[in-house]
């Protein structure tokens, strides 16, 4: 598969083949799915917590007796179906992240890769640098390139610059190519790889 290479500033700067293993495959729903779904899972606190009835402060007395009162039998205050009892059944301290194959989160990845290229969503600049850190001047070269909500994934090192330029405009991210993942490329609508980045995924599968 052949993309076209594009500058910062919207202007051609040649092409570059790229595998169609990573980037023409046919997109999976299920598979770009399960993993979303396993890292949503996995960076979820679980630090909700209720008290139960053992942790509620209050006596123990059986405050009616057993019989005669014309009422339920009950034992302690602390029950849940009274005020201030305990929860039934509420919700513990835990670990909400499930095991997903490796394989399978591999190929999740190339996955979301072949659906944004699929979808034209793709664009391949030469590099993401930017001779000073000012988010003005990059917002017009974002919009040359008609750029609103995007992630842009660079080689191994992020440009400083291009970093702190990016910081301050909202739906845009920056990532270094080992920081890749189906959820980020999803939650924009364009995904921008420099050459670099793209070396680096071929190289990566």
């Amino acid at each position: 598969m052949e993309l076209e290479v594009k500058s910062l500033g919207g202007n051609a700067a040649g092409s570059i083949t790229v595998s169609d293993e990573i980037f023409g495959l046919e997109p999976r729903v299920d598979l770009i799915q399960r993993v979303v779904r396993w890292q949503l899972a996995k960076r979820q606190a679980g630090t909700h917590k209720t008290l139960g009835r053992s942790e509620v402060n209050g006596t123990t007395k059986k405050f009616v007796r057993q019989k005669g009162s014309g009422g339920a039998r009950h034992g302690n205050r602390k029950a849940p179906q009274f005020r201030g009892g305990g929860k039934a059944f509420g919700p513990v301290v835990r670990e909400h992240a499930h095991d997903l194959p490796k394989k399978v989160r591999a190929l999740g990845l190339k996955h979301a890769l072949s659906a944004k290229a699929a979808s034209g969503n793709l664009v391949v600049v030469e590099d993401a640098k930017a001779a000073e850190a000012k988010t003005k001047a990059l917002i017009a070269q974002l919009g040359s390139l008609g750029l609103t909500s995007a992630l842009f994934v660079d080689g191994s090192d992020v440009d400083a610059n291009f970093g702190l330029a990016t910081r301050n405009i909202p739906l845009v991210d920056v990532l270094p190519v080992q920081g890749i993942n189906v959820y980020d490329i999803l939650r924009r609508d364009t995904l921008v790889l420099t050459k670099a980045a793209v070396a680096a995924l071929e190289e990566r599968f």
